[in-house]
């Protein structure tokens, strides 16, 4: 019999489980604050539980591992790059990056990805499989033991489309913000989509306080179709519908994200498209410098053109900063730190 994920258990469902199992609904609350709190690894850690309860949970539940694989720190800025082994060797990517404001990681939702995005490392070699809530967390409380530091802030912009993951998602974030756990403000928590409309229209209903960002990437429909598949589906103006309709029900203003590729959507034509595309709408435009990835033949534009680009958007009063460049010395970019290993696996 497989045993039981017990981290992916929220705390009112935990406490049910213990209580059917036999057990008093407080060893309910006392295992989820050892999980979720005191980030124990294993149940022979629960110090104030019987060992007649620990064995009985060793017995039918498991704490799935989140195990290290490989772990790069920037020389340039405070980043930190992880690789996550699974439970059933699946990899994924975590990056630790640390602010005056607190310590920011960014978590992937899935195991690759099948969105498909032109210039994305992540997509190369498709989706395997989808992550669950605890391999979610697990990503955020292995970083914190590894560095002995506190998160405040979460992105989900790693490796994967976490509205493709959705149920799985929406129990993450749930549990992230509970007060029974990390209790991380779901102000302080973002998560990126490629534009799955009816996904982010249900997302804009669930009561949460997240930011949105979407994956903009083009200033009309025809780039935007070239860069990325899932536009194809789901068209520019239905998308910025979806986004205003998630304002609307939310009152969180959404943010653009614009990897900029040289050559591709950093023209004058491009500034002056995107200027009118979001022109009224209260929102925030993020502009990336594209990340250079080997199997892709997308260059990043110059500083100078990206100055350029920005003080277009600028003058036609569009909220805008460029991104800053953290991890640029290690394998920065979603998927490149897994895709190198997977490479040095088949080269064995």
């Amino acid at each position: 019999m497989d045993k039981k994920d017990i981290v992916s258990f929220g705390y009112e469902e935990l406490l049910s489980e213990m209580e059917g199992i036999g057990e008093k609904s407080f060893r309910g609350k006392q295992v989820y604050s050892w999980l979720h709190e005191k980030l124990a690894d294993e149940f022979s850690q629960m110090t104030n539980l019987s060992k007649a309860l620990r064995q009985k949970l060793d017995d039918a539940y498991e704490i799935r591992k989140v195990s290290m694989a490989a772990r790069q720190i920037s020389r340039r800025d405070p980043t930190e790059k992880f690789l996550f082994e699974l439970h059933d060797g699946s990899m994924i990517e975590s990056v630790l990056m640390k602010y005056d404001y607190g310590n920011s990681v960014c978590v992937s939702s899935q195991a690759g990805c099948r969105m498909g995005c032109r210039f994305c490392a992540s997509a190369i070699g498709g989706l395997e499989r989808n992550l669950t809530p605890s391999e979610m967390l697990g990503q955020i409380y292995r970083i914190q033991k590894l560095t002995g530091e506190r998160v405040s802030n979460v992105v989900v912009m790693g490796t994967g489309e976490p509205l493709d993951n959705y149920d799985n998602f929406l129990k993450f974030v749930t549990m992230l913000s509970d007060s029974h756990g990390l209790h991380i403000s779901q102000r302080n928590i973002t998560a990126s989509t490629c534009g799955i409309v009816p996904n982010i229209k249900r997302l804009a209903k669930e009561g949460l306080q997240i930011t949105l960002a979407l994956s903009l990437h083009a200033s009309n429909q025809e780039k935007r179709e070239k860069l990325m598949p899932v536009a194809r589906k789901y068209g520019l103006s239905e998308v910025m519908e979806a986004c205003d309709y998630y304002f609307e029900k939310t009152g969180r203003r959404p943010t653009f994200e614009y990897s900029l590729v040289g050559g591709v959507n950093d023209g004058p034509e491009d500034a002056k498209e995107l200027s009118a595309l979001l022109s009224g709408r209260n929102c925030h435009l993020n502009l990336i410098p594209v990340n250079t990835v080997k199997e892709r033949d997308f260059e990043r534009p110059d500083r100078k053109n990206v100055l350029a680009f920005k003080n277009k958007l600028e003058k036609n009063g569009i909220n805008v900063t460029i991104r800053r460049e953290r991890g640029s010395d290690i394998d920065g970019a979603c998927g490149q730190l897994r895709r190198r290993y997977a490479d040095s696996k088949k080269e064995k």
